[in-house]
């Protein structure tokens, strides 16, 4: 007999892409069928959600940037509790589960407990503001590397990254959740020599029909968030790959390209 696609008890930690349903993976739209009930964040996108079948238990766990419906802690227990009551488990993230997803923890928490945990990943925000934008993450010849960050924090927390490390010219940075702190990334990149003209694009909403892309200089980061909202999801792209000349057959965006803006 062939093993079903989710065992009673077991969970699968899906990545529910930047938002569109049609950036689902087929097998993340196959477990969300025949999940018997779907944990989801906030940032997942509601056409993802409409997929979930109205017979299966829906449960909003969202977090976003300063206003958590539910602690983590939380979240780990309501996973293990359904766990272990038999149910299949789906726990829907946005994105990809295994950048900056907190899956470590909700694993470790259900692995503790002799729980089965699978991940499904899924198209993560960086990759699909790349592919609005018609930009490459990397570049032969430009952008050798690409470096992955957050800038969400605990209140009260620092920003403590290597900006000296981030600041190397030759590779794109990608700063997830970036909106509030893009002055104090800005200043800190070009403090550690950066060059302010560095090209930087400024995704907003990625791939749902509400998406903004912004394009201008490192040195008017602050600038240009100023209109963006605290509920927007926010990724910044900073490096040389990411300049609008790179593109051919650019699009039209959403917003005018700032690029003389400094």
């Amino acid at each position: 007999m062939a093993r079903p696609l989710i065992a009673p008890g077991e969970v699968w930690l899906v990545g529910a892409g930047p938002g569109d349903p049609d950036l689902l993976t087929r097998k993340a739209e196959r477990l969300i069928e025949a999940a018997d009930v779907v944990f989801h964040d906030a940032l997942v996108g509601p056409g993802v959600l409409d997929l979930i079948p109205q017979a299966t238990r829906r449960v909003s766990v969202g977090k976003r940037s300063g206003r958590h419906s539910k602690e983590q802690g939380s979240i780990n227990d309501l996973l293990l509790e359904a766990a272990r009551a038999g149910k299949r488990v789906v726990r829907l993230k946005g994105g990809d589960p295994s950048i900056f997803g907190r899956s470590a923890e909700e694993m470790n928490h259900l692995a503790a407990a002799g729980v089965t945990v699978r991940i499904c990943p899924g198209i993560t925000i960086a990759s699909a503001a790349a592919a609005s934008g018609l930009a490459s993450l990397t570049l032969r010849g430009v952008a050798r590397g690409l470096t992955l960050v957050t800038a969400h924090l605990k209140a009260g927390e620092p920003l403590q990254l290597d900006w000296q490390t981030l600041a190397r010219p030759g590779g794109t940075l990608g700063v997830y959740m970036g909106r509030a702190a893009a002055g104090e990334i800005a200043r800190s990149l070009i403090s550690a020599g950066r060059d302010p003209d560095t090209p930087v694009m400024i995704a907003v909403n990625v791939s749902l029909p509400s998406e903004r892309l912004i394009r201008g200089k490192l040195s008017a980061l602050a600038f240009l968030v100023a209109a963006i909202s605290d509920d927007d999801p926010t990724l910044l792209l900073i490096g040389e790959a990411v300049e609008a000349r790179q593109v051919i057959a650019a699009p039209a965006f959403s917003d005018c390209e700032i690029g003389a803006a400094s």
